[in-house]
């Protein structure tokens, strides 16, 4: 959409350039006219190129948890003294 409003504003502005073809060249009439056109069209045209979204970034896919592979299971390790205290830790057991 905003593409199509960037080039319709392009092709007007070259249809309107290449139509009013000026007679004679006036310094006094011709000057103001153009500038007022012109900020006009730069402001059309910069408005409509501003207000475009941002590009995209790809950040990948989300973190996920997967089970334990079939046939595996939890179960208790051999105890381990951690200074304090002795325990048994959970471990995964995979036949």
């Amino acid at each position: 959409m905003r593409k199509t409003l960037v080039v319709l504003a392009a092709a007007t502005s070259l249809a309107a350039a290449t139509v009013a073809v000026p007679g004679a060249a006036h310094a006094q009439r011709g000057f103001l006219p153009g500038l007022i056109g012109g900020l006009a069209a730069g402001a059309i045209i910069g408005g409509a190129i501003a207000s475009s979204p941002p590009p995209g970034y790809y950040y990948g896919p989300p973190p996920a948890y997967y089970g334990p592979p079939p046939g595996c299971y939890w179960g208790r390790g051999e105890p381990v003294w951690d200074g304090y205290r002795w325990y048994r830790p959970r471990v995964q057991v995979c036949p």
